[in-house]
């Protein structure tokens, strides 16, 4: 097995099998945040440089009300500042750096206005803009913006609020509501409000209300998935935006060519992590099998490789390029070393696929295709009745770990912060099925009602967070048990939760 980039020249997308066009219409969530700073132009640019459709922004206010490109309601994840984003005037957000946290390379990289943004379009044929606003109070900003542009009825203006979307619907704008899930009294308000588009989470269409007859186009929000992206681009959805924008492209591509494809082609297995036999670092040593298969009616012939994102990891395979018949599903035996002190940026196995397509179906399909899948790394809790003790990631070297206690109370889950790892103020946060929850010294929750009967449990993340006094800094750290805290794009992948049995 080889052992390739992850990034892809995008110069040569198209002979890798990227170049199918929509419907779906796929977006960059706050550009290509894995490859560059999210919400700057840098990354903006890089997402329609790769060939996607459009991209997705998020949009805060300065203290006087102008658009600013920023996800959070601070500064402090994302730029060299702190604070509150609405406290200060736009000239001192246009000068802070918002580039320098994701890498060196982005140093100076500026937070920007929302005519910055926009602007990324001019050297693009005609993207599609999803503008998200996080507060009320912003659409009259937003509307002067785009009206400017022309682009008052391409854009998208989306939010949560619903307020917002029938402010900028009066306005005259493309209009999106948002929502985790679907649910029919969002149904019917989109129906009564000529609401234009609803955008869900990867999984919000799946819930009985979203087989209901919408009277608007389907979207969704942050579909990363292998299974998530290949179920978009069949049911299909009008469109969606996605953290990972190489594989959405090759999933739409693979649509194309094969459309009776229902299961992704590459299988993989999630990789148990145990920290307490790896030093408490996100690191592991792996006996597993994955499966290739062959979507297609003629034959391919598969090249394997192994990307790595972040971290050390040592792979070994006895594959080798090998043809695989139309619809053969071969095993692979992997052995997996390494890992990394933090969670996220899983490792990849990637399969190139190259064929010659049937002469009728040759017209403007690709011959090659390059699919990737994660080979996630995660954490299982057990919700048992005893009291049990867990440790979280030592994430800096010479640390001593943070450790809290869970135990399962009827229909409620308890957490409580045993040790702070030497944190002070600290409290503990814990992720239940997407709900986040804050505590000082301990959490209650409600499991979910099917938490017993579903299959493979819940996304579950713990960590403990304080001030930290050994830098002398004052700064907040974390101490995780698994990915999903803080809830933003690079912090891997949440653990899971399941019954004791």
């Amino acid at each position: 097995m080889k052992r390739g980039p992850l990034d892809v020249d995008p110069a040569v997308l198209a002979e890798r099998g990227h170049a199918v066009g929509g419907p779906p219409w796929i977006l960059g969530h706050r550009g290509a945040p894995r490859l560059a700073p999210e919400n700057t132009v840098a990354s903006l640019a890089q997402a329609l440089a790769l060939g996607l459709d459009g991209v997705e922004f998020d949009v805060q206010p300065s203290r006087e009300g102008e658009p600013v490109v920023l996800h959070d309601e601070t500064l402090d994840r994302t730029t060299n500042a702190k604070g509150p984003v609405d406290a200060r005037p736009l000239v001192e957000l246009c000068a802070l750096d918002a580039g320098a946290w994701f890498g060196k390379r982005f140093a100076g990289e500026p937070l920007p206005h929302l005519s910055d943004a926009l602007d990324v379009g001019e050297t693009h044929a005609a993207p599609i803009f999803m503008v998200e606003l996080k507060t009320t109070g912003l659409v009259d900003a937003v509307v002067e913006q785009l009206r400017s542009r022309g682009l008052e009825r391409t854009a998208y203006l989306a939010s949560f609020h619903r307020s917002v979307v029938v402010a900028a619907r009066d306005a005259g704008l493309r209009t999106m509501l948002l929502a985790e899930e679907a649910h029919d009294d969002d149904r019917l308000f989109v129906r009564r409000e000529r609401i234009d588009a609803h955008g869900l989470a990867a999984h919000g269409w799946r819930v009985p209300d979203g087989a209901l007859d919408w009277p608007c186009e389907r979207w969704a929000w942050s579909v990363d998935s292998p299974r998530d992206l290949l179920e978009a681009c069949r049911r299909p959805l009008a469109g969606f935006n996605t953290n990972e924008p190489l594989r959405a492209l090759s999933v739409r591509a693979l649509v194309a060519l094969a459309p009776r494809c229902a299961t992704y082609p590459l299988e993989v297995p999630e990789l148990a992590v145990e920290p307490e036999h790896h030093g408490h670092t996100w690191s592991g040593d792996w006996r597993a099998t994955a499966f290739v298969v062959n979507p297609f009616d003629w034959p391919v012939e598969v090249e394997l490789a192994f990307a790595v994102r972040t971290g050390a990891f040592r792979v070994a395979s006895s594959w080798t390029e090998r043809r695989l018949a139309p619809r053969e599903r071969v095993a692979v035996d992997l052995t997996v070393e390494g890992g990394t002190h933090s969670p996220g940026g899983d490792p990849l196995l990637v399969a190139h696929y190259r064929f010659d397509v049937p002469v009728e179906r040759a017209s403007d399909r690709p011959s090659e295709l390059v699919l990737d899948a994660p080979l996630v790394r995660r954490r299982v809790a057990v919700a048992r009745s005893a009291r049990t003790r867990h440790t979280c990631l030592v994430e800096t070297p010479g640390r001593e770990p943070a450790t809290f206690a869970l135990e399962r109370r009827g229909r409620s889950l308890v957490a409580v912060l045993e040790h702070a790892g030497g944190l002070a103020d600290a409290r503990l946060v814990v992720r239940l099925d997407g709900r986040t929850v804050h505590g000082a010294s301990g959490v209650r929750l409600d499991l979910p009602a099917d938490f017993d009967h579903r299959a493979g449990g819940v996304d579950f993340s713990v960590a403990v967070l304080g001030v930290d006094t050994s830098s002398g800094t004052g700064g907040f750290v974390w101490h995780r048990w698994s990915g999903g805290l803080p809830s933003d794009l690079l912090s891997g992948e949440p653990g899971r939760l399941v019954p004791e049995r």
